[in-house]
């Protein structure tokens, strides 16, 4: 009966080891995934502001205009 237990009690143990290992297995598969996805989205928000960037050159370079001067 002691053996069974015994038996039983390391059949638990290994299970719950490999439990935590696919748990920590997705958890560095959603990490790597986030990761580059965050990287993606860091060249997007550069390229973005690179182009913004252009576009207030451009709109700087043409004539705006005149306002008139406030009346007091």
């Amino acid at each position: 009966m002691q053996k069974i237990l015994a038996i039983g009690s390391l059949v638990l143990a290994l299970g719950i080891i490999a439990f935590l290992y696919q748990q920590l297995s997705a958890a560095e598969t959603a990490l790597k995934v986030a990761d580059q996805r965050f990287a993606d989205c860091q060249q997007v928000t550069f390229q973005l502001q690179n182009q913004l960037a252009q576009q207030q050159k451009q709109a700087g370079t043409r004539l705006l205009p005149q306002t008139k001067p406030p009346q007091q």
